[in-house]
């Protein structure tokens, strides 16, 4: 967060400097705190579809800090990928299965790389480094894990208990044709890095990310304003050396803001899909006219909206120094049906029909940001993935097609 708001907000509470300290490398001693080795925990083959002969995994990378949406980013995802059963590899803890934080569908497997930590909670607390920080996670064993998934082979996956912070026995995971693997850090080791097939960043901005943070944890947890800033400023060094530079790399990056449209207005927001030109079978959205700089308020008998009123904007620009296109939605709107209104003025949103795009945001209405431009954003992202994703398995058909013929020949 700004020096400059951390400093109003602390005159105003009457609040004494805070100090993040962080212990040396020296202290980190990961040989006590590694999990259990036993490999008799099985996968649920009933809710992942395993790889057809010939079929490649597709390897989506989510990078985001914690409390950032990517909960709400997978649902969206799950949901537009179909399949009839969507839910924690086994069934979960509370249905027969363990306390997993792997989610498997007909189609996809959602993977957290938390379960990578190198050291369970009390292993951090003596190392003194947070689990932001490399030297706390398994860096190598998540690329030897992620090459044998792409390769269509099954893995043993540690497990990161967020109810009790342990490391739990692995589970089994089988590969399936889109595996997505969200977390902290999907974009900072170059092997893993290189395995990706997108990468996308969500970004959320130091005014929105305090602001959530005091009506989650200070509103509903009843927790101190000091706690809440504690606890950021605590994160910030190393979410600013280790997370935030992964934007660069990212093939789609989502920035979440505060309103452009009443700077006294802390809740509405304002959200840039920021997409990079020049990615294989990715082609940026953009509104009505392809390369130029559009301004755009929408009619408010087409799409109604709340005060401080909506605005959309689309253009290309430089981002971290390269070419990429931006789509921007600053504040709400009341109607997600007359969001087909937008989708209407919207090129390269590849959906299937006139009227997805918009029928996949009531399919979540109850989700956060399906009034605003999070989930919009968010709902585009998923849209591309899946269109990469058929494009790479038409390749990837056509390839086997061509070698069985040449093979015949």
């Amino acid at each position: 967060v700004s020096q400059n708001l951390f400093c109003k907000i602390r005159e105003k509470m009457k609040i004494a400097t805070l100090f993040a300290c962080v212990s040396s490398a020296a202290a980190f001693a990961p040989s006590a705190f590694v999990p259990k080795t036993n490999m008799g925990v099985e996968s649920s083959s009933t809710m992942a579809m395993a790889l057809k002969d010939g079929e490649k995994v597709i390897l989506i990378g989510v990078a985001a800090d914690s409390g950032c949406g990517k909960s709400t980013f997978m649902r969206r995802l799950t949901n537009i990928f179909g399949g009839e059963k969507v839910g924690p590899l086994g069934g979960g803890f509370d249905n027969g299965g363990w306390e997993t934080n792997s989610l498997v569908s007909d189609l996809t497997t959602v993977l957290c790389l938390d379960d990578y930590h190198l050291n369970d909670r009390n292993g951090r607390k003596e190392s003194g480094l947070t689990a932001l920080n490399p030297l706390e996670n398994n860096f190598d064993l998540m690329y030897e894990q992620m090459k044998a998934l792409k390769s269509g082979e099954t893995i043993s996956k540690p497990i990161y208990n967020h109810v009790n912070g342990t490391l739990d026995e692995p589970e089994t995971i089988e590969p399936t044709p889109i595996v997505i693997i969200e977390g902290l850090h999907p974009m900072y080791d170059e092997r893993v890095r290189d395995l990706l097939d997108f990468s996308l960043y969500l970004d959320i901005s130091d005014e929105v990310k305090l602001n959530w943070k005091i009506q989650r944890d200070m509103e509903e947890r009843g927790h101190s304003l000091e706690s809440i800033m504690a606890s950021i400023e605590a994160r910030k060094p190393d979410f600013d050396a280790y997370i935030a530079p992964q934007k660069a790399a990212a093939d789609m990056c989502i920035e979440v803001l505060p309103t452009a449209l009443d700077e006294e207005d802390k809740k509405t927001l304002r959200v840039r899909c920021i997409q990079k030109e020049g990615v294989a079978d990715f082609n940026p959205a953009y509104l009505f006219d392809e390369g130029s700089t559009i301004e755009w308020t929408p009619s408010a008998k087409k799409l109604s909206s709340p005060a401080p009123g909506i605005k959309l904007a689309s253009g290309p620009e430089t981002f971290f120094g390269s070419d990429v296109q931006v789509v921007e939605m600053d504040g709400n709107f009341d109607n997600i049906q007359e969001l087909v209104y937008v989708e209407s003025a919207l090129s390269n949103a590849n959906t299937r029909f006139y009227g997805e795009l918009t029928q996949a945001m009531l399919a979540l209405a109850d989700a956060p940001g399906s009034n605003n431009g999070t989930g919009l954003m968010q709902t585009l992202a998923a849209f591309a993935i899946r269109a990469l994703y058929e494009k790479k398995a038409a390749a990837a058909k056509l390839a086997e097609t061509s070698s069985e013929v040449a093979a015949e020949a």
